[in-house]
């Protein structure tokens, strides 16, 4: 009886480990994305007001984590950063593609323009 709990525990064992590795290497072949905003807003009221709201829903819709918003950048070589920057982090680069490519996305961009100078890209981070 001892014997069969023993391996009992010993299959167990190994389907943790085989299921904590199998997450490992899933993890690794979809490195996070981020999606990188550097802002400078022309118009405080209209920008706060009406494109923050549109642009946050947009994003958390999307499944977006901000990393960081707003903040005061720091200038340490080469041309200093506009004035606000934002670094949102998504699962992978296919979840932000879709961001991009989302109808709620364009229209948040629509009124962004209206309210400020907005330098959008996007890249892929390194493996997990």
């Amino acid at each position: 009886m001892i014997t069969s709990v023993k391996t009992t525990l010993a299959v167990l064992v190994g389907v943790g480990i085989g299921a904590v590795s199998m997450n490992a290497l899933r993890a690794q072949a979809n490195p996070l994305a981020y999606f990188i905003a550097e802002i400078t807003v022309r118009n405080e009221d209209g920008y706060t007001r009406e494109f923050l709201p549109a642009s946050t829903k947009a994003i958390e819709d999307a499944g977006g984590k901000y990393i960081v918003r707003g903040g005061q950048p720091i200038a340490v070589s080469g041309q200093p950063p506009a004035q606000r920057i934002a670094v949102v982090q998504f699962e992978n680069i296919d979840k932000l593609s879709a961001f991009i490519e989302s109808a709620a996305f364009k229209n948040s961009q629509d009124i962004g323009d209206r309210y400020a100078d907005i330098r959008i890209y996007g890249v892929q981070g390194v493996s997990r």
